[in-house]
């Protein structure tokens, strides 16, 4: 099993939002479990690219990797 940190403010939303102290969380804890879970599979794709036993897997992750980042086009090599 692997684990995952995650900001302390998050840690906090989600703890007072699951015991029921504050239920105004929702959007912030919504929002960032998604730029985690952004994060995570950015770093799954950047590995992918590094260790990708064909050039066409990782020159996919490679693409997919900076779709991801925002990169535009004209921007990449």
């Amino acid at each position: 099993m692997r684990n995952v940190q995650i900001p302390y403010d998050l840690f906090v939303a989600l703890v007072e939002y699951h015991l029921g102290y504050d239920d105004e969380y929702e959007d912030e804890i919504r929002q960032g479990l998604e730029q985690k879970l952004d994060a995570l599979m950015r770093h799954e794709l950047y590995a992918k690219y590094k260790t990708a036993p064909s050039v066409e897997e990782r020159e996919q992750a490679r693409q997919e990797y900076l779709d991801r980042r925002g990169v535009f086009p004209d921007f990449r090599w």
